[in-house]
């Protein structure tokens, strides 16, 4: 799979598309895989790298969300529940089950979250990951030796899934293409082709790598976009109102030291009403995350250093060893696509259920959700289009659907499980072409040939897509990730024929960008 392949089915379509997708996150990626899979003609249009926003930002949990229980939101849970256990089955070697830890201070937190867990079981039915119970002090302890003890009562088991996000939408990508679909990467949609009846059948795109421009027809457009809803519905409404009310989700990246061994925590309240998590995820550790309402969407983020305090400041109530700014390998923030629905400016509260709507011209937006239920909304998004575009229905096949790399015992392959049944042909790419078996950096677990790997079948075109979506260098060790970008430019320079200048642009921008997730920086 390369982009110069998705560009030449491009150049020779002279028919429209069945459907045109504008957006390269878990959503637009999902409903492409879904309509592909049914045998639409289906084009994704991504203007910067697959998941380069929200949907390689998130917390790494496939869950059905113990928080939208507390909100009495029944039917998103099992929705989620349900999800959770078709992602684990079309997935297994992206995601996996998780121990969680709710620790207790206080004597009634034991029976209060030991029912609400078992009603989690209960709703969860057959998709379970595994049944809850309760823990003494001396269990907890030892799940989670870390865990502070002083006042300590005991804690509730319970479990969810875990999975890495940007893998996951790498493999989807490769899935889609399997199926028939063209995505194409840094292609950027700048305005919608209307026919004489004034309905949106198209978009206008520029090629942002060399400046060439497409009038694209299709049968329906698609607008995916996430947090960047609101800018393509206002391509065909100027006076459109805002759908979408975003918020950051902020995360701390520590060392595994914080937390060994496999169990996560789970604490149900921080001060301002949040869940807070603290994950073990490849070596190290994600705390977070906040929720904090933003007046504009942007690529990147940057998290303030009052959001890192309030992590820092909840997870020092749980650990042991209190983490300090200085401890703090890495800090990513994401833009949550939350649909407007409260006047109160309090975004923990809007849902994460998804909303689709379709404008005057007929353009569909897709708003809202959650990475779980990327499938069930991509179902349900392809059902409005093939109406909307009068093409002939057909059955959604994605329930069974294995995903690209589908293996059922990935972890036999160390640090390459993630690849899943790809790990073989990508060791063999090791051993046959000199150098590639070597580590890119001293404390980085990613190795020279999974640069070639991901620039001639991943689509990477930039040492920003390797360090931090291919690979999640950047988010685990940004320190190590800047200064592995002079060694990932090489590589990539041959593997795509960029010259000198390139590379140092490249290096330039990879470290600016490394800089700002770093604390204090």
């Amino acid at each position: 799979m390369t982009r110069e392949e998705m560009l030449d089915r491009l150049d020779d379509r002279k028919e429209p598309w069945d459907m045109v997708l504008i957006g390269g996150g878990a959503t637009g990626v999902g409903a492409a895989l879904d309509a592909a899979a049914r045998g639409y003609d289906v084009l994704l249009l991504e203007q910067s790298d697959f998941g380069k926003g929200t949907s390689s930002r998130s917390t790494k949990l496939v869950h059905g969300g113990v928080r939208y229980l507390q909100q009495g939101n029944v039917s998103l849970v099992m929705e989620a529940l349900k999800e959770r256990g078709i992602m684990r089955q079309n997935a297994p070697h992206l995601v996996h089950d998780l121990a969680f830890v709710v620790p207790n201070y206080t004597w009634w937190e034991a029976p209060f979250y030991g029912v609400g867990m078992k009603v989690y079981d209960l709703l969860a039915g057959r998709y379970g990951f595994g049944a809850s119970r309760l823990l003494s002090p001396e269990e907890t302890v030892a799940r989670i030796p870390t865990i502070q003890t002083e006042g300590l009562r005991g804690g509730v088991v319970y479990y969810d899934g875990q999975f890495d996000d940007a893998r996951m939408l790498i493999s989807l990508v490769r899935t889609a293409a399997e199926q028939g679909a063209c995505l194409i990467n840094y292609c950027r949609v700048e305005g919608l082709l209307r026919n004489s009846s004034d309905f949106v059948d198209g978009v206008l795109a520029l090629d942002v790598e060399s400046g060439r421009e497409y009038e694209i027809r299709a049968r329906v457009v698609l607008n995916c976009t996430g947090a960047f809803s609101d800018e393509v519905r206002r391509m065909d409404d100027p006076q459109a109102e805002a759908l979408i009310a975003p918020s950051t989700g902020v995360h701390i990246v520590l060392d595994k030291s914080f937390l060994p061994g496999e169990t996560a925590i789970m604490v149900p309240r921080t001060t301002d009403g949040r869940v807070l998590f603290a994950i073990p995820w490849h070596d190290c550790v994600v705390v977070g995350t906040t929720d904090n309402p933003v007046d504009q969407a942007v690529l990147e983020p940057i998290p303030t250093a009052e959001e890192v305090d309030f992590i820092l400041e909840n997870a020092h109530d749980y650990l042991k060893r209190p983490p300090t700014v200085k401890d703090v390998r890495s800090v990513f923030s994401g833009i949550r696509p939350l649909v407007k629905a409260s006047e109160d400016g309090n975004t923990a509260k809007l849902s994460r259920d998804h909303t689709i709507s379709i404008s005057r011209s007929g353009l569909v937006t897709m708003a809202g959700g959650k990475w779980t239920t990327y499938r069930h909304m991509a179902e349900d998004l392809v059902n409005h289009a093939e109406t909307l575009a009068d093409l002939d229905p057909r059955p959604c096949v994605t329930r069974s659907l294995s995903i690209h790399g589908f293996h059922k015992n990935a972890s036999k392959f160390g640090e390459l499980a993630p690849y899943g049944s790809d790990a073989p042909t990508l060791s063999r790419l090791f051993r046959a072409e000199a150098g590639c078996d070597e580590l890119l950096h001293p404390r980085l677990q990613v190795r020279v040939g999974e640069v070639v790997w991901a620039a001639r079948t991943e689509m990477a075109r930039t040492v920003d897509d390797f360090l931090a979506r291919r690979t999640r260098a950047l988010i685990m060790d940004a320190r190590s990730a800047s200064e592995a970008a002079p060694a990932v430019a090489r590589i990539l320079a041959r593997e795509l024929g960029r010259d000198e200048a390139w590379q140092q642009e490249q290096v330039r921008d990879f470290q600016a960008l490394a800089a700002a997730y770093l604390p204090g920086s």
